[in-house]
């Protein structure tokens, strides 16, 4: 029979699943929603029915029986990490080898195919994560919205949010954040706009809204301009942190960042200056996908060093 390989990229808004034969040839792909938490049972059922659905679809893809299959070895990297989940995964994956690790791991492995580098992952949230040719690995960041998140959309809605409450309230500067927040939302003040925010604080909804900062900032808004200055410089500070703490001046590795943030041509500039000045690094887009990044895991975890084929080399 032949040697198949496994590789889940189970996120906050979707789940992704990649099956390689031992060339490294992409077999079948899969789709699934998100498989965040597990704690409650509603997050049990949607972590179960995340990976099921993807696994099933990329089975169905390549052409054999997910009931029956057993990988040589299966990678998942999994938001909020892979302790308390992987009971379950070996529930439903049968498999010679696991490896069951936080999305940031496999995010860097796609991101630099698998050599020494950092990646600056800034969604929703914001983490860096690093590894280095003697296989350390370190991390900065990553400590959810109420302490930290320097950088990520959250991050910056909530600073326009709070420029546009100093300029309603006569002692900020003027800025277009706080006409496009409330035409984005429809409310009638940034007041209004906070006690919405603080009556459903749905994370993902407010985080869509980062965008309108770019936007004021190409607008020629300075107010938005010193947000996205700041965001980048903190993300570059994350960076150098890792950085610190695996490698030794002026070794030069890959930078490589992820993440909606990074949408922003602006940021991605500012973010590039930054590290440039600190670490004399470059950065870089990622080569491969997190799901590719846990699919080459899995067969390195194989001894299997065959590279990837049949899979576009694209930016996330």
């Amino acid at each position: 029979m032949p040697r198949l390989y496994l590789g889940v990229d189970g996120g906050q808004s979707s789940t992704t699943a990649l099956i390689a034969g031992e060339t490294g040839s992409i077999l079948g792909r899969g789709r699934g929603g998100p498989c965040n938490h597990v704690t409650t049972a509603e997050g049990r059922a949607k972590f179960l029915s995340a990976v099921c659905d993807c696994l099933e679809q990329a089975c169905r893809e390549a052409g054999i029986d997910a009931t029956t299959v057993q990988f040589a070895a299966a990678c998942l990297g999994l938001s909020g990490g892979g302790e308390d989940k992987e009971p379950y995964v070996r529930e439903l994956i049968r498999s010679e080898h696991y490896k069951i690790t936080h999305d940031a791991e496999i995010a860097l492995t796609g991101a630099t195919a698998g050599e020494p580098g950092i990646i600056m992952i800034a969604g929703t949230g914001s983490m860096a994560f690093g590894s280095n040719a003697r296989g350390e690995k370190a991390r900065a960041g990553g400590w959810g919205y109420v302490f930290g998140d320097e950088g990520g959309a959250f991050d910056l809605t909530r600073k326009a949010l709070r420029a546009s409450l100093q300029f309603e309230e006569g002692w900020g500067e003027e800025t277009s954040l706080r006409r496009l927040l409330l035409e984005a939302t429809g409310t009638n003040s940034a007041n209004e706009l906070l006690h919405q925010f603080y009556g459903r604080l749905d994370r993902s909804y407010i985080a869509t809204l980062a965008a309108l900062v770019t936007q004021a900032a190409e607008g020629g808004d300075s107010v938005a301009g010193a947000i996205l200055l700041e965001a980048a410089e903190k993300l570059a500070w994350y960076v150098t942190g890792v950085y610190g703490r695996l490698f030794v001046s002026p070794e030069t590795v890959p930078v490589a960042y992820v993440g909606g943030v990074f949408k922003s041509e602006r940021i991605r500039s500012e973010f590039s200056r930054a590290v440039w000045s600190s670490i004399a690094c470059e950065v870089v887009a990622p080569r491969f996908s997190s799901a590719s990044g846990a699919l080459l895991e899995a067969l390195r975890l194989d001894g299997n060093r065959s590279p990837l084929s049949g899979l576009a080399e694209v930016p996330q």
